[in-house]
């Protein structure tokens, strides 16, 4: 069944005519990208050329997804915003709040009884205000939109930075913070600076060992993890063609971690095939119809390298597998080439766990090619010398993998098959002996391998590779495995090779669901009441932010954190997930895991009105009650990572009033703008240098805040000394709105008041 196809055939009855305009008005063939988002301008057809990395741009999103982490901060601000319904199709999807540990059916029955208060609130908000809503165990966000909502040619936000994976069904799909979706959800445009543009190049296809993984591992090698910064990055040419479109989701999704506004490929045979196959065939239907307005125009692809701000070429034919990592998703090494590099690094070349699944590669192709190794491995007579973890995409690729004994081949390598969520992807894995932080290795298909990410320790080194390029290693217990040049020894002391991976694109007896978990609200929520307990501990109403003002001084430093500092450092998940509903309370993890550039320590800040040390949200509760604003100061690529809102909805909330750094990841960057606080990179990025640990900060020129107009900065030091810094911001004239109004909700309330 095609969800919203009346939207669909809205969008795709315009696109013909207004990409026919934007290519007039441009005077040039367009990209894919360009042509979605000229598609989906707010105000209709377009009327100027937007200058790439420049323009602010107001758009049109076809739908929203949110995750049940980010959604509960997302329905709480939509239910001060003062309306009866969302003016777009929306969906919450109930996949973080889940631990992995025991095994699908204990683990899900323990999430559902520790965090039920969370899920009737975030099933109930959606019955009422008209939003789609999938059950915990229905599976996880990117996966079951890939399934049933993503559409060629589409535009859709999410409230998670792997809203992206929809780029691999031709989608722009973008994560956004949980305010930027209640702007939409509230039916205001959408603002975003129109992307810059990155072309890959694909000639060849994939064979043997390498897969869809290692493209996108292979270019964040290249681009490194802020390298796609305000850019979109579109795939092309004979090798994209090549590639099924959970594959093409892949590389979309992983795109995430090298800072990519978001990655698409155009439309093509593949995804007509999962459309069909996913029960979508009028969709595809429609597609054919305007295919040619579903991908770049020829004369694109035949010149790339005039039409794209950066080009890259990988010829899929020569690709090697890959593994990156540790501790980052863009250090990439060349399967073959690990052992040097791991013994000169001291990373342990035992493996001890491998896990596959996460919503980036846990589709029927990628289980059933991961579980041709581990079928391999049991006819062979080898014994797995690392643990399995399995995390399904979704109930219906969970049952039909189960159908097809998938599922019972991992099963006899005693893999633990979780429920269909995130699971360790995100923190939500209680690793057994994890609290003695003992140095150690894991291989896994997730995204993201940042330090204490799968399960809190930080001597866990953890990294990235395909599915079946997972099952290999894991299997044979060394990080430096070979499987292409590489013997293993059997049961019967037998020297045997493992053979390539095989696997299906789609299930050749078709997916089946009995239950998929889907939930469809009622048309009339109006009587629906939304109760939150005064007592929660895990639910909290908000508060309106109070406007800062433009007579910022006497501020005092919170913390300068040292090095990479990402939206897991500031505001860690794991355990603290079930806190993503009460703001005062999961602010008690804010910055916790930043370094402190003075004395190197984390969560160890010093308080300038005491004198004595703290931790960093202590300090922080402790200025705000003396009426007193705090400042974060940063290092490069600040909020690298996870799009959740609470890394800058805490350090406002603790009354953190600006912060500051060499540069900022983009949407942690729009969330501190969101809620009302400066976000400000030094103009000199050596100025970072001159911070010290007893400073306190005065704005000289704040009532001066203007687009394009620097800010300066006197930097009071503890010995009567100073110096005077100059600032630079991106915000635009709405964007100092929201600052003056205290964040782009109050604006919103005020406007609809």
């Amino acid at each position: 069944m095609a969800f919203d196809i009346e939207m669909i055939k809205g969008v795709y009855a315009r696109m013909t005519e207004r990409v026919d305009a934007a290519k007039s008005k441009v005077g040039k063939p367009l990209t894919l990208a360009e042509k979605i988002l000229y598609n989906h301008l707010w105000d209709g057809n377009v009327k100027t050329a937007y200058q790439r990395g420049v323009d602010y741009v107001d758009f049109a999103p076809d739908r929203i997804a949110c995750q049940d982490a980010t959604a509960q901060m997302a329905l709480l601000q939509f239910m001060q915003a003062g309306k009866d319904k969302v003016a777009v199709p929306t969906t919450v999807h109930c996949d973080h709040l889940i631990q992995a540990r025991m095994g699908a059916d204990k683990d899900l029955q323990n999430a559902i009884n520790t965090s039920s208060e969370v899920f009737n609130f975030l099933g109930s908000v959606s019955n009422k205000y008209g939003i789609g809503f999938w059950k915990p165990g229905a599976g996880i966000i990117h996966q079951v939109v890939l399934e049933n909502y993503a559409f060629p040619g589409g535009m859709m936000i999410g409230t998670d930075s792997h809203t992206v994976n929809a780029g691999g069904l031709g989608m722009i799909a973008i994560g956004v913070g949980g305010a930027d979706a209640v702007d939409v959800m509230a039916g205001m445009p959408w603002e975003l600076k129109f992307p810059k543009l990155i072309g890959v190049k694909l000639t060849g296809k994939l064979s043997g060992w390498t897969a869809p993984k290692d493209v996108i591992l292979k270019v964040a090698g290249i681009l490194t993890a802020k390298g796609g910064t305000g850019a979109i990055v579109e795939y092309f040419g004979e090798g994209a063609k090549s590639i099924s479109a959970t594959g093409k989701g892949t590389i979309c999704n992983m795109g995430a971690e090298i800072g990519a506004t978001t990655s698409t490929f155009g439309y093509d045979a593949s995804i007509e095939r999962y459309l069909r196959a996913t029960d979508r065939h009028e969709v595809a239907d429609e597609a054919n119809k305007i295919a040619s307005y579903l991908t770049g125009d020829a004369e694109v692809y035949a010149n790339p390298e005039q039409y794209f701000d950066e080009l890259i070429e990988i010829n899929l034919s020569d690709l090697k597998p890959h593994l990156n990592g540790p501790f980052t998703p863009d250090l990439a090494t060349e399967v073959g080439s690990m052992t040097e590099k791991a013994i000169k690094n001291g990373w342990p070349l035992k493996v001890d766990w491998g896990l596959i699944g996460s919503c980036t590669n846990s589709s029927y192709e990628d289980l059933s090619r991961a579980a041709s190794i581990a079928k391999q491995a049991v006819d062979k007579g080898i014994v797995s010398k690392a643990e399995f973890g399995i995390n399904p995409g979704s109930e219906q690729v969970r049952y039909t993998a189960d159908r097809d004994g998938l599922l019972e081949i991992f099963e006899n390598l005693n893999a633990k098959i979780f429920t269909n969520a995130c699971g360790p992807c995100i923190g939500q894995w209680a690793r057994e002996g994890a609290d003695k932080e003992e140095k150690n290795t894991i291989i896994h298909s997730f995204n993201r391998n940042f330090s204490k990410r799968a399960d809190g320790n930080p001597n866990t080194h953890a990294f990235v590779a395909s599915p079946e390029m997972v099952a290999a290693v894991a299997i044979s217990g060394r990080l430096d495995f070979n499987p292409m040049t590489d013997k293993l020894i059997n049961q019967d002391g037998e020297e045997v090779f493992l053979d390539e991976p095989t696997g299906f694109e789609l299930p050749p007896k078709g997916f089946d669901v009995k239950d998929p978990g889907f939930v469809a609200p009622m048309a009339d929520g109006s009587g629906i009441n939304i109760i939150v307990k005064s007592d929660s501990e895990r639910l909290q109403l908000l508060t309106p932010f109070i406007p800062i003002g433009d007579n910022l001084k006497g501020a005092k430093l919170l913390i300068k954190a040292q090095g990479k500092c990402t939206t897991d450092h500031i505001s860690m998940a794991g355990p603290w997930l079930r806190f993503r509903g009460h703001l005062d309370n999961i602010s008690n993890n804010c910055l916790i895991g930043a370094v402190n550039a003075f004395g190197g320590a984390t969560n160890k800040v010093k308080n300038q009105l005491t004198g004595e040390f703290g931790t960093v949200p202590d300090t922080a509760r402790a200025y705000k009650a003396a009426g007193v604003y705090s400042i974060v100061v940063g290092d490069q690529n600040y909020g690298e990572g996870s799009s959740r809102e609470h890394a800058a909805m805490e350090p406002r909330h603790l009354g953190a009033a600006a912060v500051i750094v060499k540069s900022f990841a983009r949407i942690h960057e729009t969330n501190l703008k969101k809620q009302g606080m400066l976000g400000l990179t030094f103009d000199n990025e050596a100025d970072y240098d001159l911070i010290q640990e007893d400073d306190t900060f005065n704005f000289l020129d704040l009532n001066e805040f203007a687009p394009a107009k620097q800010l300066t900065l006197e930097l009071v030091h503890a010995d009567g000394s100073n110096n005077t810094i100059k600032l630079n911001h991106t915000y635009n004239a709405g964007q100092i709105e929201w600052y003056k109004e205290g964040s782009a909700l109050n604006l919103i309330k005020k406007e609809n008041a």
